[in-house]
């Protein structure tokens, strides 16, 4: 019965009855996680040829030995492929360590202290920075903004991508906008795609913005099908092009959830002038990147369709775990009035929204029965959730059997928090 037709009595028995399954799930001494969206080794396992790779071979296509210093823009053949991930050419491609997170900042820090275009163009110079934040979002990103002090100012997520009519406002009522972040396909952690629209405003935006206005277009999850129809994304550059506003973008992606996640290869895109600037500022730091992991990485997955091959790979092992999710969503609350979720076609989590005021206390009613879960206003800027309702579920990591387990012990969870709720406010007479 839907939550708003029930009467306070059917709303107290159920609660009576949900207490019990939440006692009797206590006592079993669970010991689950949906935290975060991490391969399972079922996965990491699908890339152990990368061990023992080269066998003794450290010369690169053009010669080079991969094990000295040198090439900070990383291994032809790796910006090749990289590249041809982002739908990039291998010149405008920037293949550095295992993580793309390490680039994002090295990005914005350069921004911020030197200037991508000088130290007249830091973002420093300013009174104030501001940056677009796409909400709910990534909490990553939201940490890089904090930590070099960017104020954040969120913007609704459609299933379109984000609500641009609210982003153009933004843009033209706030001079010290200086960007704003992107997960544009399968995005973290709604699951959404941009649709060719959105991509498209989103190249004109520095147009319309400041001068130094960039887009972090963080493409996590371009090749993280759950679906083979999953729909396409637009290409970004193009729009750039025809735009005239390719220096104001960089793309970023990584093999994190691809190959091994801590030992990986990060990657960036970008004109070719940011690039060379981005190299300058990493030239302070490191005299070159781990050339011995691109290499390896090039010879298992040579070109994008062999990448693509052994994403199947992974997406069989994925798909019945998102599966199990959403069917365990469905059969508990589906028609219910007690919540909404995503139906990912690709990505690494199903976001979840419960009745305005329930997202901390259904964390805490998990937790407590030992059902590890997102904490509530993680997906927000400042981990402040307005609504205090989105919870990002991760069903990656965990066995199957877990995960349908955590998905049993959350509807409850979910049920508890709502009725009781609604008994509070006064259920139906």
């Amino acid at each position: 019965m839907h939550i708003e037709h029930m009467t306070a009595a059917q709303a107290s028995a159920e609660i009576d009855a949900l207490e019990r399954d939440y006692t009797e799930l206590g006592a079993k001494g669970l010991a689950l996680d949906l935290t975060r969206g991490k391969p399972a080794g079922e996965q990491l396992d699908l890339a152990s040829d990368l061990d023992g790779m080269l066998a003794g071979d450290y010369r690169a296509a053009d010669g080079t030995d991969v094990r000295n210093y040198g090439g900070l823009v990383g291994l032809p053949e790796a910006r090749a492929l990289f590249g041809s991930l982002l739908g990039v050419p291998a010149e405008e491609t920037l293949v550095g360590g295992n993580a793309s997170l390490t680039l994002m900042y090295n990005v914005l820090d350069l921004a911020v202290n030197r200037g991508l275009r000088g130290a007249d163009s830091a973002w420093r110079n300013s009174a104030s920075m501001k940056f677009l934040c796409p909400v709910p979002g990534y909490d990553r990103h939201f940490t890089l903004c904090e930590s070099l002090g960017i104020d954040m100012l969120p913007v609704p997520m459609l299933e379109t991508g984000p609500d641009m009519d609210a982003v153009e406002a933004l843009v033209d009522a706030h001079s010290d906008l200086r960007g704003i972040w992107c997960v544009p396909r399968f995005s973290n952690p709604t699951g959404c795609v941009y649709n060719d629209a959105t991509v498209k405003r989103i190249a004109q935006l520095p147009n319309r913005a400041s001068s130094d206005f960039i887009v972090m277009w963080d493409n996590a999850y371009a090749v993280h099908t759950l679906n083979e129809a999953a729909p396409e994304l637009a290409s970004i550059r193009t729009f750039c092009l025809d735009a005239g506003t390719l220096d104001h973008v960089f793309q970023f992606g990584s093999t994190s959830k691809i190959t091994f996640a801590g030992a990986g290869v990060g990657y960036t895109a970008s004109s070719v002038s940011n690039l060379a600037a981005l190299q300058a500022h990493l030239g302070v730091q490191s005299i070159s990147p781990d050339k011995v992991n691109q290499l390896r990485h090039v010879r298992l997955l040579p070109d994008r369709d062999a990448v693509i091959a052994h994403m199947a790979s992974h997406r069989a092992l994925l798909q019945p775990k998102f599966d199990a999710v959403l069917s365990g969503l469905e059969q508990g609350l589906g028609g219910r009035g007690m919540g909404t979720w995503t139906h990912p076609r690709g990505g690494y989590f199903v976001s979840f929204d419960s009745r305005p005021g329930l997202a901390s206390g259904i964390v805490t009613l998990a937790a407590d029965i030992g059902v590890k879960l997102t904490p509530a206003g993680a997906t927000f800027p400042y981990g402040e959730d307005p609504s205090d309702c989105n919870i990002r579920l991760a069903p990656s990591y965990p066995s199957l059997q877990e995960v349908s387990e955590t998905v049993t012990a959350f509807v409850v969870c979910v049920k508890l928090a709502s009725l009781r709720q609604k008994l509070a406010q006064g259920a139906t007479a």
